[in-house]
């Protein structure tokens, strides 16, 4: 059996655990050539309160050493945990020594956190929680931070976004390990809606598709995704929302977080990574295809919005070769200033 060492601590995110546990205790029950030992660990040992409440017990790390073939996921939690976490030698020490050992070392949405502390992601690009990203970047500014991205692979480091993206990368996972129809029941069996790839945005067209019927700006993002090819401005989408131009600017702000001008543009950005990443198509093709109307252009939005050209993009999501980086060995933790967005 392949063995997944979940490291958690009081004020763990429960979804954090439990998600990632279940796509590979149920690739177990799919397959049987399949097994996973999953593993729940902490530095002290013992129970630790996830952020729903529930407290769930863990093996101490000292009685956990690392293999080379485990698979070795820091979980994310609330701020206070998360600021105690990057600041135990204990933990960072584990991290950084199972690093340089096994096959896999990665992260469920902030838990990023603790491998940054342990220097797990210098000179790599990683993802967490769409809210932690800019304090990410700031806490360890040798860290690309992939704000878009659901999950980010580079070389054995792996990274998810926020909580429920860490089902998206066990399941990459466990297509890795045992292919993609694997992968597939493992998919059906927890009855998600779909697999979503690594390069899907955390803002993504598919959610913000899901604004309720009900909400007057549900039909009109819509009918905005449908319609890509077509030239829409701010004062054409507010007459298609029957609002005034005021009023759509007030509810995409509040729906959104955005203006309705980046609102079009991160829609159509969107729909044209999803392009680059799995097709072929030239960027005028694609450009055409999304709205822009040129190439030019679909790179400055591309820029704008990702910061890579759809080119660098395309080489991004490629299938990666075999990096002779990924056995160096791992730089040690380092003291934490780490404040969190909703600190109090």
């Amino acid at each position: 059996m392949q063995r997944v060492i979940l490291v958690a601590f009081d004020g763990a995110q429960g979804l954090d655990i439990f998600g990632p546990a279940e796509a590979f205790a149920a690739a177990r029950r799919s397959s049987a050539a399949t097994g996973y030992e999953i593993v729940l660990a902490s530095a002290a040992g013992g129970a630790v309160r996830t952020t729903s409440g529930i407290s769930v017990a863990t093996r101490p790390l000292e009685r956990v050493p690392p293999r080379g073939g485990d698979t070795v996921l820091a979980v994310g939690g609330s701020d206070g945990a998360m600021r105690r976490a990057v600041v135990d030698a204990a933990l960072l020490a584990w991290i950084a020594r199972a690093a340089r050992v096994v096959r896999r070392i990665g992260s469920v949405c902030t838990g990023a956190f603790v491998l940054a502390a342990a220097g797990v992601l210098d000179g790599r690009r990683a993802a967490t929680h769409w809210s932690s990203c800019d304090l990410l970047a700031a806490f360890r500014p040798s860290v690309t931070v992939d704000a878009d991205a659901i999950f980010v692979k580079d070389g054995r480091v792996w990274t998810s976004a926020g909580v429920t993206t860490g089902i998206d990368m066990a399941l990459a996972m466990v297509e890795e390990d045992h292919g993609r129809r694997v992968a597939d029941a493992v998919a059906a069996r927890l009855v998600l809606y779909a697999r979503r790839p690594g390069f899907q945005s955390q803002f993504s067209e598919v959610l913000v598709a899901q604004t309720s019927s009900s909400d007057p700006l549900g039909p009109t993002v819509q009918w905005a995704r449908a319609n890509l090819r077509r030239s829409i401005d701010v004062e054409g989408l507010a007459k298609r929302a029957a609002m005034s131009v005021r009023t759509l600017h007030r509810r995409c702000a509040e729906e959104f977080g955005t203006t309705p001008a980046k609102l079009i543009e991160r829609l159509r950005v969107e729909h044209a990574r999803t392009l680059v990443a799995t097709t072929t198509l030239a960027t005028k093709a694609i450009a055409a295809q999304c709205g822009f109307g040129s190439a030019p252009r679909l790179t400055r939005a591309f820029e704008r919005t990702l910061g890579v050209a759809p080119g660098a993009y395309r080489l991004m999501t490629a299938p990666r070769r075999a990096e002779g980086r990924h056995n160096r060995r791992a730089r040690g933790p380092r003291s934490s200033g780490l404040a969190f967005v909703n600190d109090r």
